[in-house]
């Protein structure tokens, strides 16, 4: 379990095959073999660690719903540590789960933000809420324009300088997270049928 707050943004060493090498000085440190990590929005169990890289073995299910496929050396991902008990929620409760990916449709400067605007995935679309929780590359965001086939964050200038989102540019593919709760309530909404 994570919460959407973003601890550095690593770079990637190596894609080969299964196996993703990220180098990370915040996450080798505080990080052991075996636990999770949220690489850009996938919950992703920590394979190896020496120095400041660490690896992780990337799936065919996870490559299929996500953007890691696209991933090359030195492309930068978002990376957080699993939340351990009592530590403090600064987002929302996102799992790593990703639903699936999208695409960037338009970003600009509001001010002192970036609004940026996504194609809004038909799968997933009856998750999105104004002012709801979404999970975009691993990060904790909110909903602030929801259309019927795009949807809009505001993102603050800390979130654009700490994340990878001061990369991305019209046609940038995203991981997406919808909440879980509602899952969960529409899970349990249709068995009451």
């Amino acid at each position: 379990m994570f919460s959407g707050i973003v601890q550095e943004v690593g770079k990637v060493v190596k894609m080969e095959g299964e196996s993703l090498t990220i180098e990370s000085d915040f996450i080798c440190k505080n990080s052991q073999v075996s636990e999770s990590i949220c690489v850009s929005g996938a919950c992703l169990t920590i394979t190896n660690i020496k120095d400041n890289k660490f690896s992780v073995n990337v799936v065919k299910e996870t490559l299929s719903r996500t953007n890691l496929g696209n991933l090359n050396t030195n492309s930068k991902v978002n990376l957080e540590s699993s939340l351990r008990l009592g530590d403090k929620i600064g987002g929302h409760m996102v799992q790593g789960h990703v639903d699936c990916a999208t695409k960037v449709i338009s970003i600009d400067k509001d001010s002192g933000s970036w609004i940026v605007n996504f194609e809004k995935p038909a799968n997933i679309s009856s998750y999105f809420v104004e002012k709801g929780f979404i999970a975009i590359d691993g990060v904790s965001l909110t909903v602030t324009n929801n259309e019927s086939d795009n949807f809009a964050v505001s993102i603050i200038p800390y979130t654009w300088e700490h994340t990878i989102f001061s990369g991305y540019q019209s046609g940038s593919i995203v991981n997406l997270e919808a909440d879980m709760t509602a899952k969960y309530i529409e899970n349990f909404m249709s068995l009451k049928k």
